[in-house]
């Protein structure tokens, strides 16, 4: 009993360690980053791309829930991105001067991230019945006919109410009134509400929510099913409802992600390059490259991913060529045996690194 004890608390102050490290890290480079932007050393280029890094690791996170944690392989994340960014956008549009700034983009956070997590539970029902690359295809399918839908999707309202079609704006039989989703121009005029401090804010709440989970029953029992199946159904666990809430959850996070983007900009279009399945792939290369299952690890990747291209944006030609490699070492640093064991045998050399390893076992 008293080893059981002890072990316990050994895995507990463990888990605790690991998330202090995390939620440091996140808090330190906020810190740091509004130090810089008080002495006004901070490029133009940098400050706009502090909300993207927010929204890149909230989706990294996220999609890592999915990959990692469930195991299960899905490239539709952009569409439930898209789900949240033009649900939140659409609200906050229609809402614009009848509410507090603040408690509108609040709610639109919360209309994007429910949006966004029911879309997940419906395509979950029947997707996640299949494994592997169809499970992939399938969800691929998904965030592209997300994208192409709001392309042909155009709302209108005037004093009659909403008018709803999928033709051309001709068609919505408005008397005056305003076009709110204009087809492929998308949305415009939502507030922009999005900065750097919210973009941290949610992140230390998605993080939350995430290890909380993966630390709990219900992410044991969900990593239980990542790693035999028909074990995990043999002792009991419900195959079904844990893997739907845990791609529920996963989809609602990237919803948020897309809210915060949708404030972040001018206009909101459904384009390839924001929604399409190459920001799938992106999002996955965050996950992949930070370790399956890690965390902090997709954070990192994600930031790092995000900034190297702009960094090297003075080297012209070679950035690209500089980005694909820096891609391909990190892969072999993260996939390599021998490096791997490289890294244990020096990390047991350093002094309190091998103490403290030797106080946990």
């Amino acid at each position: 009993m008293k080893k059981f004890i002890a072990a316990y608390r050994n895995r507990f102050s463990k888990t605790t360690r690991q998330n202090t490290l995390t939620f440091g890290m996140v808090i330190f480079a906020y810190l740091f980053v509004e130090a810089v932007l008080r002495t006004g050393n901070m490029s133009s280029l940098l400050q706009g791309l502090l909300v993207p890094l927010c929204i890149y690791a909230i989706l990294a996170v996220s999609l890592n829930l999915t990959v990692g944690i469930l195991g299960e392989l899905s490239l539709g994340h952009a569409g439930f991105m898209c789900v949240g960014a033009f649900t939140g956008s659409f609200f906050s549009v229609c809402t614009a001067g009848t509410m507090p700034n603040l408690l509108r983009f609040i709610i639109a956070l919360l209309i994007g991230t429910l949006s966004a997590a029911f879309f997940g539970f419906i395509i979950g029902i029947p997707v996640l019945r299949l494994q592997g690359d169809y499970l992939a295809i399938v969800t691929l399918a998904f965030g592209e006919i997300i994208k192409n839908l709001v392309n042909v999707l155009y709302i209108g309202r005037d004093e009659s109410g909403f008018h709803f079609s999928l033709k051309d704006t001709m068609s919505l039989n408005m008397n005056g009134g305003e076009v709110i989703v204009n087809g492929p121009q998308g949305i415009s005029g939502t507030p922009k509400d999005s900065n750097f401090t919210i973009g941290i804010i949610l992140l230390i709440i998605t993080l939350i929510i995430v290890l909380n989970l993966i630390h709990s029953r219900t992410g044991r029992a969900v990593m239980a099913i990542r790693d035999n199946r028909i074990a995990a159904e043999s002792v009991g666990i419900n195959i079904t409802k844990y893997k739907l809430l845990a791609f529920s959850i996963s989809a609602g996070l990237a919803g948020l992600a897309g809210v915060i983007y949708a404030h972040n900009l001018a206009t909101l279009t459904a384009l390839p390059k924001n929604f399409g399945y190459n920001m799938s792939i992106i999002i996955l290369v965050f996950v992949v490259l930070g370790g399956i299952g890690n965390i902090r690890g997709s954070v990192i990747a994600a930031v790092v991913l995000t900034l190297l291209p702009e960094l090297l944006r003075g080297l012209n030609d070679y950035r690209m060529l500089i980005y694909s490699i820096v891609l391909i070492v990190m892969m072999l640093i993260n996939w390599s045996p021998k490096l791997v064991m490289y890294k244990e045998v020096l990390l047991n050399k350093i002094p309190f690194i091998a103490k403290r390893r030797k106080e946990e076992e």
